[in-house]
C-alpha cells in the first residue's frame, strides 16, 4: 500500500483529538521539550531527514522518548510503553494508532510534529508517514498524493505574512494546514483549499490537535473552490516547481513553465478586499531575451501594489537535480534517472529557460491610480518574522506616493531603529571613501550615502523638517541651500523607501 492511500485517523472525533493533545502536552512533546531531549545536533538533523541521532537520543523508556519514536521516527513501540503515555483504546479505534504486524506492538499511522506558534503556542502538525521532516532535502517519495509537513518554505511564508486582525483569510493549497493554523489566530473566518482531499483531511487533524478553531475546507484547484468570494488575506505556498508534467501533486503545478504561479498572482487581485494582502512563494523562469523583472511586473494585477523579492537563482541543471533528488529519483535505475533528467532539460530548452528564480510575492490591494511595484533581488540574510517589515514597507509606499519633493522637504523624519553608520576607507585617511548605513533588523539592508546623506540621516530625530536640516547642512559645507534642496529629495525618497528613515508621525 502506498503512503498516499493508507488510512488516516478519523477527523470526526474531536474528543479523541483533545485526549491526544492533553497526553502529548503532559509528556512535554513540544518543540522546547524535543530540543531539550534530543539536543541541538539531533534536533536539527531531523530537519535534514536524518533520524539516526534522534534514535540514539531516545533509547530510554520515558514518556517523551516513547512519543518521539512513535510519532516522529515511525518506530514500533511495545504496547505497554504506549499505554503508559497515551489512551490506547480511543486512539486505536479512531485510527491514530494501529497494531504492528505480529510484534505485539503499536505504531502511528501519521507523523505528528510539535511546532511552536508565534506567541509560544504548542501546536502539532500532522502529515503523512515519513513526510514530517526534510522537504526539499529529499523525502524520497514517488507517491503522487502524499501530504508533507512543515519545511523551510512553510516557515518562510508564515514569517512573511502580515498578521493583523481580519474578518476573512484564505489558505490556498493548504497541505498539512500550517498557514490555516496561523491564520486562525487573528482571522474571524478561515477558508482552506486543496486539490488533494487527503490534504484537507490532514488539515482538519492539524487544527483539532492544535486546539485551533475549525476552518472552512474546500476541495479544488486554485481559486475555483471559492468562486467570487473575497478575502482580507490570501496566503499560498503552491506547488510551484517548474517540471515536465505533474507527477507529484504536492510540488508540481501541472501547468506549463511558471504559468501556475502567474495565474495565481494575477487572479488574486479580484479576490482581495480593499487594503487586503496576498502572500505567495513562487518560482519563475529566466528566459532568453527577456528581463526577469519585467516578466514579474506583468504578473501584478490591476489595483494592487506589489513587492517581489528574488531570494535565489539556480541554473537549469541545478534546478533539475534538486527536484530529482527531492523525489528520490537519484536512487532509482541510472538509465531511468538519466531519462528523467533529460526530460527536464528538454522542457527548459523548449521554453528558452536558462535559470529559475525563487522568492516571495506580496500584493496589497490599494486601488491606487499609479500602483507601486517593486521587484528586486535580495539573496542576503533577513530577520524573520518579516510580517511587520512587510506592513511597514507598504505603509511607506503610501507615504511616498502622496508626497512630492516639496512635501518631503516639509516633512519630519526619524532614523529607523537599529540603523548604524559605517565609514569605509584606508587606515589613517582623513576622510572615508564612502559611508554606509546598515540595518540590523528586517531586511538588513545596507546602502551607500554621501556626506550630505549621512549627515542628514544622523540628525533626523523628528524635531526639524527635512528642509531646515538641509539648510543647516548647506551652511556647514558652504553649499548653495537652493541647489542642495533641489538635489537631495531623491536620496531622501530612497532612504524612506528602503526603511532607513521613517516619517516621524508613522
Amino acid at each position: 500500500m502506498s503512503i498516499a492511500s493508507a488510512p488516516l485517523p478519523s477527523s470526526d472525533r474531536a474528543d479523541v483529538s483533545a485526549q491526544l493533545r492533553e497526553a502529548l502536552l503532559a509528556a512535554d512533546f513540544t518543540a522546547d521539550g524535543l530540543l531539550e531531549l534530543l539536543g541541538a545536533p539531533a534536533y536539527t538533523a531531523l530537519a535534514r531527514s536524518e533520524t539516526v541521532p534522534a534514535l540514539r537520543a531516545t533509547r530510554g523508556d520515558g514518556p517523551l522518548e516513547t512519543l518521539v519514536r512513535l510519532f516522529l521516527l515511525q518506530r514500533s513501540v511495545p504496547h505497554a510503553r504506549v499505554a503508559a503515555v497515551l489512551p490506547v483504546g480511543p486512539l486505536l479505534e479512531s485510527g491514530w494508532l494501529t497494531a504492528a504486524d505480529g510484534e505485539g506492538a503499536l505504531r502511528a499511522t501519521v507523523d505528528v510534529r510539535p511546532y511552536g506558534g508565534p506567541s509560544g503556542e504548542d501546536w502539532f502538525i500532522v502529515s503523512d508517514l515519513g513526510c514530517a521532516v526534510g522537504g526539499a532535502g529529499g523525502i524520497g517519495s514517488h507517491d503522487e498524493g502524499v501530504v508533507l509537513g512543515v519545511g523551510g518554505a512553510s516557515t518562510t511564508l508564515a514569517g512573511l505574512t502580515v498578521r493583523t486582525a481580519v474578518a476573512s483569510a484564505l489558505d490556498l493549497g493548504t497541505g498539512s494546514g500550517i498557514q490555516a493554523l496561523h491564520a486562525a489566530q487573528y482571522a474571524t473566518r478561515v477558508t482552506a483549499t486543496d486539490l488533494n482531499p487527503r490534504a484537507l483531511h490532514i488539515t482538519r487533524l492539524t487544527l483539532a490537535l492544535s486546539g485551533a478553531p475549525e476552518a472552512d475546507l474546500r476541495e479544488g484547484s486554485l481559486f475555483e473552490p471559492v468562486g467570487e468570494e473575497t478575502y482580507d488575506l490570501i496566503v499560498s505556498n503552491p506547488p510551484f516547481v517548474i517540471s515536465p508534467g505533474a507527477r507529484l501533486t504536492y510540488r508540481d503545478g501541472g501547468m506549463g513553465g511558471d504559468d501556475l504561479c502567474r495565474s495565481l498572482v494575477q487572479q488574486a487581485g479580484e479576490r482581495l478586499n480593499e487594503g487586503g494582502y496576498a502572500h505567495f512563494l513562487a518560482n519563475w523562469q529566466h528566459v532568453d531575451g527577456e528581463e526577469w523583472t519585467e516578466r514579474l511586473r506583468s504578473w501584478v494585477p490591476r489595483g494592487c501594489d506589489a513587492w517581489i523579492v528574488q531570494r535565489e537563482v539556480q541554473d537549469v541543471t541545478q534546478y533539475a537535480e534538486l527536484w530529482l533528488r527531492d523525489a528520490g529519483d537519484h536512487r532509482t535505475d541510472p538509465e531511468e534517472y538519466a531519462a528523467r533528467y533529460d526530460a527536464w532539460l528538454d522542457e527548459f530548452e523548449a521554453r528558452k529557460t536558462r535559470a529559475v528564480g525563487f522568492g516571495w510575492i506580496t500584493l496589497r490591494k490599494s486601488g491606487a491610480a499609479e500602483p507601486s511595484v517593486t521587484v528586486e533581488e535580495w539573496p542576503h540574510p533577513v530577520e524573520q518574522p518579516l510580517g511587520e517589515t512587510v506592513r511597514e514597507f507598504f505603509a511607506r509606499q503610501d507615504f511616498l506616493r502622496t508626497h512630492d519633493d516639496a512635501a518631503l522637504l516639509a516633512g519630519h523624519f526619524k532614523l529607523a531603529d537599529e540603523v548604524v553608520q559605517e565609514q569605509v576607507g584606508l587606515p589613517g585617511a582623513e576622510d572615508p571613501e564612502h559611508v554606509v548605513l546598515r540595518q540590523h533588523r528586517g531586511m538588513r539592508r545596507a546602502t551607500k550615502v554621501d556626506t550630505v546623506g549621512a549627515g542628514f540621516a544622523g540628525v533626523c530625530d523628528g524635531t526639524l523638517s527635512a528642509g531646515r536640516i538641509l539648510d543647516a547642512i548647506a551652511q556647514l559645507v558652504g553649499e548653495d541651500p537652493v541647489l542642495l534642496r533641489d538635489r537631495t529629495p531623491a536620496q531622501i525618497r530612497l532612504l524612506v523607501e528602503q526603511g532607513f528613515l521613517v516619517p516621524a508621525d508613522a
